[in-house]
């Protein structure tokens, strides 16, 4: 029994090193706030963070208490480093959370069990009713990058959108 619990042990010990080693690799940037749990780097390219020196242009996005961003569909160009102005105009804490479909799911199933995580990592912006915030992000290449509200309720609400890359 003693030897199995060790084993077991060291197994958990290992699969916790290897996906906070993961993590690491994965972030782009900090990622503080989140109750010690991190959001990985999409599985499929969303882009980077982008250089506030070189965006090309910016985009006003709403978020609001009717569960709905607007514009829930953005079109950019390939290699485009855009501003998104992000405003809360509802009275509960929202947020915008670029990602791929999957990941942005499989977040917001964590979300569900630990509702009390906060985002503050570059492809995300946090934000309490009635505040504005904003993501620089470079979209590199074509294809669809989706963002959603990862708040508890908020996604399967249908909170969520795409960024079409042409």
């Amino acid at each position: 029994m003693k030897g199995t619990l060790l084993r077991t042990h060291r197994a958990a010990v290992l699969a916790l090193t290897l996906t906070l080693s993961a993590g690491a690799a994965y972030a782009a940037g900090g990622h503080g706030g989140h109750g010690g749990h991190a959001m990985q780097a999409a599985s499929a390219p969303i882009g980077k963070p982008g250089d506030p020196a070189k965006v090309t242009r910016s985009i006003d996005v709403d978020m609001s208490d009717a569960m709905r961003f607007t514009p829930a569909r953005i079109e950019v160009k390939a290699g485009e480093t855009v501003r998104l102005n992000v405003r809360n105009s509802g009275r509960i804490r929202h947020e915008l959370v670029l990602g791929s479909d999957a990941d942005l799911k499989a977040h917001y199933d964590m979300m569900m069990k630990d509702p009390g995580m906060r985002h503050e990592e570059a492809n995300a912006v946090s934000l309490e009713g009635g505040k504005s915030g904003q993501i620089v992000w470079r979209f590199d290449k074509a294809g669809t990058v989706s963002f959603g509200c990862l708040e508890p309720g908020h996604y399967s609400a249908g909170m969520k959108g795409a960024v079409s890359v042409l």
